[in-house]
């Protein structure tokens, strides 16, 4: 005997899809979906298809589209749904709805204007592929889709690639080359990544390996479906003025040669650089 389903309030519902299989969805996100009063999809095909395997009836109710060109006029649609006291359901393509997916500027809206915003949360390409990654998890980043134009995607690497923090990048299987060739010429290239591709689909792939080696095994190779490129973190650039500032704060409780040693050890920075430093700013 299934368990009732009791009618939600009046709000938006942050619904997450599977990203492949479709058994990763959640007992509370098929709940919302049987009992929500809208459903908001960015493609309305593939949520009707999930609905449909899962056995969860659409009746009467409105399916409609919100996506990237839905624009205000979308957005004020909703507003207006949920200002009338409608329980609406958001749901993305695939995944976690705001990540990578037009569903922000959704929320935003629906919350400023005092309603409720929840989220039933579920699959995410970002944490599968983190997780499935083998590099260092306590910090991270998720960046986004890189730029198309060369340019731009240089500029945008450089901001990046120096991070104390793993980053997460999607990508699609066309700019993947071109992506990792632009990486090994900003990194070093014995730096830890993972390409991660058709996750918790048939074809799942996970290569793992240095920059050198990743670049190397998919050279010859045309990759299909959606790609995760995971990079383990950076070292941040240390400037002068950085270690001026943590050699001023050392000396005041140190000496000379102890703060200079402290420093170095910390900054990653050569011992002589840092004694010198300290030397100029002791005199």
């Amino acid at each position: 005997m299934k368990p009732e389903i009791k009618p939600l309030d009046a709000g938006l519902y942050l619904v997450a899809t599977p990203i492949g299989n479709a058994r990763d969805i959640t007992l509370r996100a098929l709940d919302i979906l049987a009992s929500c009063d809208v459903i908001a999809a960015e493609d309305t095909r593939t949520a009707r298809k999930l609905m449909k395997i899962h056995g969860v009836a659409l009746g009467g109710r409105p399916l409609i589209a919100y996506h990237d060109h839905s624009g205000p006029a979308g957005r004020a649609g909703i507003l207006k749904l949920v200002g009338e006291g409608k329980s609406v359901a958001y749901v993305s393509e695939a995944g976690t709805p705001l990540v990578a997916d037009p569903g922000y500027a959704l929320a935003r809206d629906i919350g400023a204007a005092g309603h409720l915003v929840t989220a039933a949360p579920g699959a995410s390409a970002v944490l599968t592929a983190l997780s499935l990654s083998a590099l260092p998890s306590d910090r991270f980043l998720f960046a986004g889709f890189a730029p198309t134009a060369k340019g731009a995607r240089r500029s945008w690497l450089q901001e990046l690639i120096n991070l104390p923090a793993t980053l997460v990048i999607y990508e699609s299987p066309k700019r993947i080359h071109a992506l990792l060739a632009e990486i090994c010429d900003l990194a070093d290239t014995t730096r830890q990544g993972a390409i991660a591709r058709e996750l918790t689909k048939r074809f799942e792939e996970v290569l793992r390996g240095s920059l050198t080696d990743l670049r190397d095994q998919i050279a010859d190779r045309t990759l299909k479906g959606e790609i995760v490129l995971v990079l383990d973190r950076g070292e941040a650039a240390v400037t002068d003025e950085t270690m001026e500032d943590a050699l001023r704060k050392a000396m005041a409780t140190m000496t000379l040669k102890d703060a200079a040693t402290v420093v170095a050890a910390a900054h990653g920075l050569p011992k002589r650089k840092v004694y010198q430093a300290a030397l100029e700013l002791d005199t």
